[in-house]
């Protein structure tokens, strides 16, 4: 087996769709036409089965390198070698939404005289899909049984075997060739044979992430990497319904060998509204006014009582039925590779919280939300008033049974106060009586019942002493002052217990609320910049910027990040991961505003 590790990838996309491109010169994972699709390339999770879409030059003992052109999402990987110097431009076009999606991978000889190997070899459907190749005057098509057709352009020429294409070619140096891959769609024409295509495309996707990236407000400390980090969540966003899905990719592990393996390419409706709230603070109010259009649909259909389902398709469909795809053997054969969720039928009362938080910044720093928005709205924060003390699945989606946990009181809490808030600033209608008792009801009940005096700290749920990293929400959501003593005595627990130099665990597996899984898991990195925001607003500041430096080093070549840290320092978990990255922006601003107004200790 020849896996590349997860942190060997960069990636690509055009608002619809991501594609994994290792330091090798293969993408070795793309969905089509949308990024919830069946896959066309799964090679991460089955070397033999999945598919890929390779191009290298061939040399001996080639050292592999991968950079952005500045703030943007164009990726280039070279290769250097005594016999020269390649390299790889990978870009997907995104300035024209009218365009398919396609993959424009252009290669160069720097220096040197080199021969390169091309193979594009799709696995349509998960690898569950036959394919026919056939080649024709505009290019090779791959046919797939599925109904999904890729066009390949091929700038040399190829051969056809074993429903694969491949190409050997030389090139000197200054010399260019270019593969376009192109998603067949027929109610989109394609300007990607016209002579003058490339070029364009690569000078207007450079332009379109210039333009993007420079609308942030953001000119603090460690500004490439808070640029990286919002550059990836803008990727993981819909241009076309405006959701955003939590992760690129499905059925990576959070522990070699484990089962935790989950399919995160749909709308959480947490994931979502925190990778909102972090984009406000930068300066980005679009991508919100976008999505508020599709939560105002999804309120449209609310289940029974008025509840919200955890997440969605980008599209807003409900049904996300979980499958194990049992032809494929996983990540260095970490089995079962999962498609759907169903976490998505779980309860789970904190998402009210995140998106009532988003909509309460939103309002305050983007736009006024409108009267219909707000009557959307009174229905959400009405069914939390009324449903906070049940037990549910928690924000970690335990499949061992619901628990009363102290995160779902916390943000019930949340979703009052910002309704509050909203009606008293606009003047809108609402049962302010009711939702005032409710919220001093459900603070009261975090206090008496979430409290314990003898470990001093706030337990992950009712009945334990165990512990549990969405705490250090509390004072991020202003439940808390940041200085107070009872949190600081709680985050001592927390240092004692789960936090590992400046990587964090989400809980102890052997104490906290059963899970449903045996398998252990690394440390969270979003709780780890959790942890480090706390420090900083708990006046720490020095002790917040090296750990959050620290944490910057675990970060890929690239500066993203899967969802965990493994024992070995590896990253872990479906990739990239949105919660991380808004984590690490959220974390740089409060460190950069309290180093800059230097008033450490002010919360």
């Amino acid at each position: 087996m020849q896996f590349q590790p997860i942190e060997n990838y960069g990636i690509i996309g055009d608002l619809r769709t991501i594609a994994l491109a290792g330091m090798d010169g293969s993408i070795d994972f793309l969905c089509l036409p949308r990024i919830d699709s069946p896959s066309v390339f799964a090679r991460l999770l089955d070397y033999e089965q999945g598919g890929y879409f390779r191009i290298s030059p061939i040399v001996n003992d080639a050292k592999q390198k991968q950079i952005y052109v500045s703030d943007t999402n164009v990726l280039l990987t070279r290769f250097l070698s005594e016999s020269g110097v390649a390299e790889i431009s990978d870009f997907m076009p995104i300035a024209d939404p009218a365009q398919p999606s396609m993959i424009v991978r252009r290669v160069k000889t720097v220096r040197g005289d080199l021969e390169f190997e091309m193979v594009c070899h799709p696995a349509f459907d998960y690898a569950r899909a036959d394919h026919k190749v056939e080649s024709r005057d505009d290019g090779i098509l791959f046919i797939s049984d599925d109904g999904i057709v890729l066009r390949l352009q091929a700038g040399k020429s190829v051969r056809i075997e074993n429903g694969a294409a491949h190409a050997r070619f030389r090139l000197k140096a200054g010399e260019t060739a270019v593969f376009i891959l192109e998603y067949v769609d027929s109610d989109k024409e394609t300007q990607a044979g016209t002579s003058d295509f490339v070029p364009r495309a690569f000078k207007d996707t450079v332009n379109f992430w210039h333009s993007w990236i420079g609308q942030s407000k953001y000119k603090g400390l460690w500004r490439e990497q808070v640029n990286r980090s919002a550059l990836t969540l803008k990727l993981l966003t819909s241009r076309d319904y405006g959701s955003l899905v939590a992760a690129a990719t499905f059925g990576l592990p959070e522990t070699i060998g484990g089962e935790r393996n989950w399919d995160y390419r749909y709308t959480w409706i947490r994931d979502a509204s925190f990778t909102l709230y972090s984009l406000i603070r930068l300066g980005f109010t679009s991508e919100m006014a976008a999505f508020m259009k599709w939560l105002e649909a999804r309120c449209s259909s609310l289940a029974p009582g008025g509840s919200l389902q955890v997440m969605y398709g980008i599209d807003g469909r409900v049904n996300l039925e979980e499958e194990i795809l049992e032809h494929l053997s996983g990540y260095r054969d970490s089995y079962p590779v999962r498609i759907g969720n169903g976490a998505a039928r779980q309860l789970q009362l904190d998402i009210y919280g995140e998106l009532m938080d988003s909509v309460y910044l939103f309002n305050k720093y983007g736009e006024a939300i409108s009267h219909d928005t707000w009557n959307r709205l009174v229905p959400l924060v009405n069914y939390i008033s009324e449903a906070w003390n049940q037990p549910d699945e928690g924000i970690w989606e335990i499949r061992g049974g619901r628990q009363h946990f102290l995160f779902s009181r916390l943000m019930s809490w949340v979703a009052i106060d910002r309704g509050l808030r909203l009606a008293r600033a606009r003047s809108f209608s609402a049962p302010v009586d009711v939702w005032v008792r409710v919220r001093n009801e459900i603070y009261n009940d975090i206090y008496s019942n979430f409290w314990d005096d003898k470990i001093g700290a706030f337990v992950q749920h009712l009945g334990t002493d165990a512990l549990d990293a969405s705490s250090l929400l509390m004072p991020l959501f202003k439940f808390i002052s940041p200085t107070d003593p009872r949190w600081l005595s709680h985050l001592k627990a927390i240092e004692r217990e789960l936090v590992s130099d400046s990587l964090v665990y989400r809980y102890n597996i052997g104490s906290a609320a059963p899970d449903g899984f045996s398998s252990d898991e690394g440390t969270f990195s979003i709780c780890s910049f959790w942890y480090i925001e706390c420090l900083s607003r708990a006046g720490e500041i020095n002790k917040a910027r090296f750990y959050f430096d620290k944490m910057l080093g675990y970060a890929n070549h690239l500066g993203l990040y899967a969802e965990e840290i493994g024992p070995r320092g590896e990253q872990l978990g479906n990739f990239p991961q949105a919660f991380t990255h808004l984590a690490l922006i959220s974390a740089a601003y409060d460190i950069d505003r309290r180093l800059t107004n230097q008033t450490p200790g002010k919360p």
